[in-house]
């Protein structure tokens, strides 16, 4: 291999990746299924922060495109959007699998954690900024409403007319996808967390699940009122 040769192990700084898994457990003092539960925590919480760094990348360029405004980059926006909305799903799933997590083996290493907690995740409550909550908007809608105004497009009849909009109407809809993705998320870490320690506070010294609960809010409240005029309206002329 030349000096230049780029591998799949260089490429992707394998040598030093897997060397970050590192288990405070002791092989001496535990049987090596706790040791090895400990990593499984370790990799999905670090998977985990891996995804938040991409989604956050995709939505901040989706940012920029919503103020410029133009329709190639309205359209890489859904792009973007979309594979946010995949991210976090894929979150999700990774939620249905840390539920293999033995109750025992977690009790048994939870000690090691110190006040360590998700509750710290610096890109977690930069993601929840950036998509906002039900009482308050987030920098992405912000931008989307302020690209509209700019070009005197008015939201209320974007989210009226349907396709009918073209790419304003994609565009809603990809931020409607991240939106309950977001929230389906948020709430599947709050069962993760009642089933594997019921209502006990967290490491952190939150209160648990139900500091969980308290911001497992949905997004983009703006839209999901305009589409609930949409709906009432189609339903007095159905009638």
């Amino acid at each position: 291999m030349t000096p230049t040769e780029v591998t799949y192990a260089s490429y992707l700084k394998l040598d030093e990746l897997l060397t970050l898994q590192q288990p405070r457990t002791s092989e001496d003092d535990a049987d090596l299924t706790t040791v090895l539960s400990e990593q499984f925590f370790i990799v999905s919480h670090q998977t985990c922060e891996l995804w938040l760094k991409q989604i956050l990348g995709d939505l901040a360029a989706v940012e920029g495109h919503f103020l410029t405004m133009t329709t190639s980059g309205l359209e890489r926006s859904v792009d973007l959007l979309y594979r946010s909305g995949e991210l976090l799903r894929l979150l999700h799933e990774q939620l249905m699998a840390l539920e293999r997590l033995p109750l025992e083996d977690f009790a048994r290493f939870r000690q090691h954690l110190g006040t360590a907690s998700g509750a710290q995740s610096s890109q977690s409550h930069e993601l929840e900024r950036v998509l906002g909550s039900a009482n308050r908007s987030g920098s992405l809608f912000l931008a989307f409403r302020s690209g509209l105004e700019r070009i005197g497009a008015d939201l209320e009849e974007i989210v009226a007319a349907g396709v009918e909009a073209g790419s304003f109407h994609r565009a809603v809809e990809a931020m409607l996808r991240v939106g309950n993705g977001y929230f389906q998320w948020k709430i599947g870490h709050v069962g993760l967390v009642m089933k594997m320690i019921g209502e006990q506070p967290g490491t952190a010294g939150t209160s648990g699940a139900a500091h969980l609960l308290g911001r497992a809010t949905m997004p983009f409240t703006e839209l999901h009122e305009l589409r609930g005029k949409v709906h009432e309206r189609q339903q007095r002329q159905a009638g």
